[in-house]
This record gives C-alpha cells, structure tokens and sequence, in this order.
C-alpha cells in the first residue's frame, strides 16, 4: 500500500500545483515555461507508473475489505461509465454544447468515473485510489471557480461535430473498454 500511497501523492502532487497559484507562479518563473512543464511531465509520469504499480501490488497482497458492494452496483458502474469516454473525448473536440454546458469535461468525467469506481469496490487499496481522485477532482474544480476560469473557449463557436465526434467516438471508447481494454489494462473482465 505504501508504493501505492506514494505514487497518488506524487501525481495528484503535481496536479495540486494549479490550485496552489503561488508556488505554481514562483516555479514557472525559476524554470521557465518549457522548464515547469517538462517536471511536470516527468513527474506525473513517473507518479502514475508508481500508483499503478502500487496498486497492482496492493491488490496482490490480499484485500483488506472495508465494505462489500452488492453485485448489482457493478453495473451501475459500468452506467455511469457512458458520459465519462464522452466526456474525454469531449475536452478535446472542437468546441461543442457538452464542453460549453460541463465547462471543465475532464474533472467532470475524473468525478464520474471515481465516484462510479468506489460504488463497486470496497477494497482498501481501491477506496484509497478513487477517493484520492475524487477528492482532487473537487478541489480542483472549487480552484477553478475561484480563480475565475469559467472552462471552455470563451467566444468559441459552438460546432455540432463536436458533439457528435464526441458522443461516438466516446461510445466507441465505452464498448471497446468494455469488451477488451479493461482486461488488458487493468485485468479486470467486465463481460
């Protein structure tokens, strides 16, 4: 569990840094723009690789359970799951009315897809991960409101591709996770 504590401080650390203006500010000043965003990038990287492998090792080491979620909560998960591929790939289409009205689509879908998460996973290992996320993507999202950054392109022209990439390509994303890339990557079957 250590490795795996290690790894959420570590990426959700470096994630902290835009709601932490100051030392955001004094970091890109020492660095440099190109400098900030390069450590940036090396230790998100290198936070992520150690959460994943921590919590592959924490999942080896047995399960503590700290609460057992009945069977059907696994496919509410697998609901709520819908919009958060719509959502990815709605942060990075053009401009559309799910980016406009959600503002901020990828701490929507990091909410959605934690909060779906801790519904059918009562493991410690589990519960510590996604409620890490969970609690990062509300700060998050309270720092943006704060600092005034109303999300999306402000002014933009709202182009009705962008929806429409985003909800089939997001749904494409949801079926192939579903029916493959689940396993793969996480080792977990889904069907």
């Amino acid at each position: 569990m250590t490795l795996l504590v290690l790894g959420l401080v570590a990426f959700l650390g470096v994630h902290m840094l835009p709601i932490l203006t100051g030392v955001r500010t004094r970091l890109r000043t020492r660095l440099g723009e190109k400098g900030y965003k390069g450590l940036f990038t090396v230790l998100s990287l290198a936070g992520f690789a150690l959460l994943i492998y921590g919590y592959g090792v924490a999942r080896a080491q047995g399960p503590a359970i700290l609460y057992d979620p009945p069977l059907w909560m696994r496919h509410v998960t697998l609901l709520l799951m819908v919009p958060v591929f719509v959502l990815l790939v709605a942060s990075n289409a053009p401009a559309g009315r799910i980016k406009a009205a959600t503002k901020h689509p990828t701490i929507l879908a990091v909410k959605i897809w934690a909060l779906a998460h801790l519904l059918a996973n009562g493991d410690a290992a589990s519960v510590l991960l996604f409620a890490a996320f969970l609690g990062w993507a509300v700060l998050d999202r309270i720092s943006l409101k704060r600092r005034g950054d109303a999300g999306g392109a402000p002014g933009a022209q709202l182009s009705m591709s962008g929806d429409v990439v985003s909800v089939v390509a997001g749904l494409g994303l949801y079926v192939a996770f579903v029916l493959y890339l689940h396993e793969w990557l996480i080792g977990v079957s889904l069907v």
